[in-house]
């Protein structure tokens, strides 16, 4: 029939990764004038792309924007609902529409796209007490939380937040926590941030050269640390140390540990400690014909020199064009474009003492303080965020070889 599209892209998800492999395919296969050949489907709930990296933040305006009309004007149509199966040798997925129908729809080229999720293992009220920063709903019921006991009695829980893990994450969850507090409860409430983690010092993964900075940003907050530590239980006022310490606290929010998107799960093939593929230089999945797999869902390798990505709007950015791109290449006969991104970069956010940042895998200081906190400032609010909806100039960044990190 004329005008049926013949070859189907289906792109699950529309975080940075996915976002981006749909305008990445849009424009290879524009490219080829061949438009018309292609029906490039994005499959997600909703058409936003959260800004998961700011959840941590004080003010949530404005982390979820609508990038259906930039899809639409790239040549990709969003559907909204979830794939919740993969069947790799027979090429189809079904989809779970937001109406609750479930459809099978068959794809020539599929690219897995759906991110990572917080981890939380099995302790003891983890589960009933806990809130963390991982989704937008979630912090959303954080921020109210917090409004919430505003109005409550004063006492040591109310007035005591605990961040469980020294990573990225909850370093700036902790040191956001005594700005949030202070919009929340007024500017002359006294409280308790304590940061918890395994390690023997937070951020340890940012090399020695951070540590001094990390240390003195800590203290000018006022973030009272324990490390080589665990928490071992959570009640609605009260979270239980692996040391035995009990900390009285009405606010557990948990930070520690990652996993690539249970829809890995579902394609065949090695996978890493954090649930991800182990995809090739292309970004394919070795043993899935057909598949793709980006951002989050994959490990891959970065450079020449044994580095891989990491599980970060950074490199989900680079991998998702690498993605899109290969995946509709192959269908086109276009060359493929193997994935390379030696450049890394680190910017921490610290809170009112300002911010890190740092270059090179082996983390070398490059700015701190407020000359940072511009930095991060422009990264969080112009650079990670969708381009507006003009096909000309999304094809422009939209090719396999751009980046965006300084």
């Amino acid at each position: 029939e004329k005008g049926y599209p013949m070859k189907k892209i289906i792109i699950a998800g529309t975080g940075f990764s996915g976002v981006w492999a749909a305008l990445s395919a849009c424009r290879a296969i524009a490219l080829a004038n061949q438009q018309a050949e292609f029906d490039v489907t994005v499959v997600s709930p909703e058409p936003n792309l959260v800004i998961r990296p700011r959840l941590y933040e004080a003010r949530l305006d404005d982390m979820a924007p609508d990038v259906g009309a930039l899809l639409k004007a790239a040549g990709a149509r969003h559907l909204p609902g979830r794939v919740i199966t993969i069947n790799a040798p027979a090429r189809t997925v079904v989809i779970e529409l937001m109406n609750g129908a479930r459809e099978m729809f068959d794809y020539d080229r599929f690219v897995l796209a759906t991110g990572s999720q917080l981890f939380r293992p099995q302790i003891p009220g983890l589960e009933e007490y806990a809130f963390d920063v991982d989704q937008l709903a979630s912090a959303r019921e954080l921020d109210i939380h917090l409004e919430e006991l505003s109005r409550k009695p004063d006492s040591a829980a109310r007035n005591t937040v605990l961040v469980a893990g020294g990573g990225l994450t909850g370093i700036e969850a902790a040191m956001e926590m005594p700005i949030r507090l202070r919009s929340a409860w007024g500017p002359t409430t006294k409280f308790d941030v304590v940061l918890v983690d395994t390690a023997d010092r937070p951020g340890g993964a940012l090399g020695e050269a951070a540590q001094p900075f990390i240390s003195e940003a800590l203290n000018y907050a006022g973030v009272a640390v324990r490390t080589g530590a665990r928490v071992n239980a959570v009640t609605a006022d009260s979270a239980t140390l692996s040391s035995g310490e009990r900390i009285a606290t009405n606010t557990v929010v948990w930070t520690a540990g990652m996993r690539a998107s249970p829809l890995a799960a579902q394609i065949p093939g090695e996978r890493d400690e954090l649930g991800r593929i182990v995809g090739d230089a292309y970004l394919r999945a070795p043993s899935a014909n057909g598949i793709f797999v980006t951002g989050d869902t994959v490990r891959a390798r970065t450079d020449d020199l044994g580095h891989s990505a990491v599980m970060s709007c950074q490199h989900a950015l680079s991998l998702g064009r690498v993605a899109g791109h290969n995946a509709a290449a192959e269908l086109i006969g276009l060359p493929l474009h193997a994935y390379s991104q030696p450049k890394y970069v680190t910017c921490i956010d610290l809170g009112a003492w300002g911010a890190l940042y740092t270059e090179g895998w082996d983390r070398k200081v490059r700015f701190t303080r407020q000359e940072a906190k511009k930095i991060k400032q422009e990264i969080n609010r112009v650079w990670i965020y969708p381009p507006t909806a003009d096909r000309e100039a999304v094809f422009a960044v939209a090719n396999p070889d751009y980046v965006i990190v300084p």
